[in-house]
């Protein structure tokens, strides 16, 4: 596919690498802390209905929980067919949507919960849009409404819906998240000490200002046009919502496949957030996200093997 830009906006992996992080409020921390804690303090009253019993060597089922403003998530939780549970994955999608479960990820001996994001795929709702484009403005008015934020409370209470069903994964929990949801998950995972490891897929929404200013298609476009009529209100919600100045507080390990080339996720976005981790953190480079390339598939192959000996421990 041709683009009218150039998805790679003219940056070598060196230059990726030193991309820096946006000044950040004086009051970030609180503002997140506040909402972590009030998250936490729900009981989310997960209720789980059995959809098959041998799905590629799974149990399915459809879970939902409980989230902030009584929201009501839906998902799907995998459980092995047999043996002990030692470990347990909440998996965040993009905004390409999430139709089901993934069969194919190597944690056999693991619980996986896909959340659907609010007002996405299972969990849409009358008042948000499923529609990428507005879906992503939903509430960008106003800073502690803003959907964004909705979406990592859903994560902090699909691990609190998680240890709720299986108080013995407490201290054996992963994330894992693309595009979308690998930025929502950066946001989650840097105020979640529940979570242990985590892997981010081409994550979205870092470097907040420079996503506003790199022509791209998808949804920051829409956030752009939005921008050119709303530049104080904009600016002034998404400082609190960047991806890489909340990955400066990650203290696990973490794994993140980022993108050379990505029409739709800024590169500098995405090496923005993994340059501003100080921790344990490993990297995989793709040659392109958001993006078809023969090496795709032999690349998909290598980050598996990667992810199956980065979450052997957890």
């Amino acid at each position: 596919m041709q683009y009218n830009f150039d998805p790679s906006y003219g940056y070598t992996l060196d230059t990726l690498l030193n991309v820096d992080v946006f000044s950040e409020p004086r009051d970030f921390d609180r503002f997140w802390q506040q909402r972590y804690q009030k998250a936490v303090a729900i009981n989310p009253q997960p209720i789980t209905k059995l959809l098959s019993e041998n799905s590629f060597d799974w149990k399915v089922l459809e879970i939902t929980y409980t989230s902030t403003d009584n929201f009501i998530i839906t998902g799907w939780l995998l459980l092995p067919i047999s043996g002990v549970i030692k470990r347990g994955f909440i998996v965040g999608h993009g905004y390409g949507g999430c139709n089901g479960p993934v069969f194919d990820f190597p944690f056999k001996d693991a619980a996986i919960l896909f959340l659907c994001f609010r007002g996405l795929a299972l969990s849409s709702h009358p008042s948000i849009s499923a529609e990428p484009n507005w879906h992503v403005l939903h509430d960008i008015d106003n800073i502690n409404r803003y959907i964004l934020g909705g979406c990592v409370e859903d994560v902090w209470l699909g691990v609190s819906a998680l240890l709720s069903l299986f108080p013995s994964l407490s201290g054996h929990l992963a994330y894992m998240g693309i595009s979308f949801g690998a930025g929502i998950g950066v946001m989650a995972v840097a105020w979640d000490k529940r979570i242990n490891k985590a892997h981010f897929n081409v994550p979205t929404f870092g470097h907040q200002m420079l996503r506003l200013k790199l022509q791209t298609n998808g949804s920051a476009h829409s956030v752009q046009q939005y921008y050119l009529t709303h530049k104080k209100q904009t600016i002034r919600t998404l400082k609190y919502y960047d991806a890489a100045i909340a990955a400066k507080r990650i203290k696990i390990p973490v794994h993140f496949a980022c993108a050379l080339y990505d029409p739709c996720v800024a590169p500098p976005g995405q090496f923005a957030i993994y340059n501003a981790v100080t921790k344990d953190k490993h990297l995989y480079v793709l040659e392109a996200g958001h993006h078809c390339y023969s090496n795709q598939v032999e690349q998909e192959k290598e980050l598996i093997e990667q992810l199956d000996i980065f979450f052997n421990e957890i």
